[in-house]
């Protein structure tokens, strides 16, 4: 690749692609807003967390198997679904209490 300047041609075909460019408003506001990340975001997720809004449905759909790993876990032993109601419980509880909270207005 040479170092000179550009030929006419190429110089025409090289303004049309920056016009084009310069009319992509997302393409821009990316750019601008352009941040380099160096790992997980941390108050992001908290974030999301916080705002969690989980329907009645969803709520007893976790507890409906979260009582079936329960169960299953006393009567099996088995260590995977002890494990699975260790991990799922909490979540459960969770998405109860932020389902409450919304009915309650809070």
């Amino acid at each position: 690749m040479s170092i000179g300047r550009l030929s006419e041609h190429e110089q025409h075909v090289l303004d049309g692609i920056e016009r084009a460019l310069c009319r992509d408003r997302r393409l821009d506001r990316r750019l601008r807003t352009l941040r380099i990340r160096r790992g997980p975001d941390v108050t992001r997720l908290v974030t999301r967390i916080a705002c969690f809004r989980p329907h009645g449905r969803t709520v007893a759909a976790l507890f409906a198997v979260s009582v079936t790993l329960m169960v299953t876990g006393m009567v099996t032993s088995a260590p995977w679904a002890i494990c699975s109601f260790a991990v799922l419980w909490p979540l459960t509880l969770f998405a109860g209490f932020r389902l409450l909270c919304r009915w309650s207005g809070g």
